[in-house]
């Protein structure tokens, strides 16, 4: 791992103190080894290092390619542990990746919806990390995170320091497919994810994946 990496994760708990309270719950659901499929809500540009730096194991993430765009922004990504993945279609390049970074036991973050949800609810999210996850056999761990949609006012923010919990549930493994999973089987496990982070988060934040709401229609 670059030194980028691990002076991020240090700089990002300097950074978030003055603006507001972070609290990491769950911790003791994540085992001490992986690697795992790490999947998780989608609310500020802020989260992926949140996240990260939250988890004790060493982990990457999935960026969308638009960062890697502008140098600035490129050195710091690509440095700290992400790699670039296309949004709305099947990134073989990503999906490589991916199991490149599985294999040597680090895990991968992903953000299943592919980008941050405007509205701070869950949106209907992508197959990847479903994908991902069938191919390799990889155990999936559901994180959720909320109250950085608060971080849009950086004034507001330093006078009420808002707090941003990340919360970790239990991880499961996907079913086996013989690394041949189906179009059905995608959207099942997709789902299940889904309902899985919705269940860690705040009724507030669960958007089309609150079973409860569902249960009432």
């Amino acid at each position: 791992m670059h030194w980028v990496y691990y002076f991020g994760r240090v700089i990002i708990h300097i950074m978030v103190f003055p603006f507001a309270g972070w609290r990491v719950r769950g911790r003791e659901n994540v085992p001490e080894r992986g690697p795992f499929i790490v999947v998780c809500n989608h609310l500020h540009i802020a989260d992926p290092p949140i996240v990260a730096a939250s988890l004790k194991l060493k982990a990457v993430f999935m960026a969308k390619e638009e960062l890697w765009s502008n140098g600035w922004s490129h050195f710091w990504v690509k440095n700290f542990g992400a790699f670039p993945v296309k949004k709305g279609s099947v990134d073989r390049e990503a999906i490589r990746q991916a199991k490149y970074w599985l294999n040597r036991g680090v895990s991968v973050i992903i953000f299943p919806e592919g980008g941050r949800s405007k509205s701070a609810r869950l949106q209907t999210a992508f197959s990847g990390a479903a994908l991902i996850a069938m191919h390799t056999g990889t155990p999936i761990l559901p994180v959720s995170i909320s109250g950085s949609d608060k971080f849009l006012n950086p004034a507001w923010c330093f006078f009420h320091r808002p707090r941003v919990t990340v919360t970790f549930g239990l991880p499961f493994n996907p079913p086996n497919t013989d690394g041949k999973p189906t179009k059905e089987q995608r959207t099942q496990l997709t789902n299940d994810i889904m309902r899985r982070i919705a269940a860690l988060l705040p009724s507030e934040y669960r958007g089309i994946y609150d079973k409860e709401k569902t249960a009432r229609n």
